[in-house]
């Protein structure tokens, strides 16, 4: 494990099991059904065949990246904000995994994971980096209609001040 103190980003070597898409965002259900999933052989699924590699999840409060472990590819990379589940598997505690929306279509995919010792672990900060970013969401959204109210304000207050310029240019005539 590794941190990045500029990044703010933690590094995780696992086991990357597979991706599977899923009908549902959340439930420990959806996780044994992946999982079984990776078990039944598929001659169509490109995602089964890539499993088993060693990665890196690669996490920070935009999101987890997946990266290949010898070549650094990336792999595929998760807004935490389309993260809607994370859990360790009940009958198998050394695997993991999180479910999240595709960005760009209208489906849910689960990620897979197996690590000796830190899935508990993992699983742990992964939820904590999701609270995290939603917290920092919520200050910047605050942020954001403070911004949007002063801006407004402000336009008010020109307005009033370009009428009283004319009332008082219509005086001194």
């Amino acid at each position: 494990m590794s941190d990045t103190e500029e990044d703010n980003e933690i590094s995780f070597p696992v086991k990357f099991l597979g991706r599977v898409e899923v009908v549902r965002s959340d439930g420990l259900e959806i996780l044994s059904e992946a999982a079984q999933s990776l078990k039944t052989p598929d001659q169509f699924s490109s995602e089964k065949a890539a499993r088993k590699s060693k990665v890196h999840l690669f996490l920070s409060l935009s999101g987890i990246d997946i990266l290949e472990n010898k070549t650094k590819f990336l792999l595929y990379s998760c807004p935490l904000s389309t993260i809607s589940f994370c859990a360790v598997l009940p009958s198998s505690p050394k695997v993991f995994g999180f479910v999240a929306r595709h960005p760009a279509a209208d489906t849910n995919h689960c990620y897979l994971f197996q690590s000796q010792a830190f899935s508990h672990v993992l699983v742990s900060v992964i939820g904590d980096a999701f609270r995290a970013s939603k917290k920092e969401e919520s200050i910047r959204g605050g942020r954001d209609l403070i911004v949007e109210a002063l801006r407004h304000k402000n336009k008010v207050l020109q307005r009033e001040n370009e009428e009283l310029k004319k009332r008082l240019a219509g005086q001194t005539n």
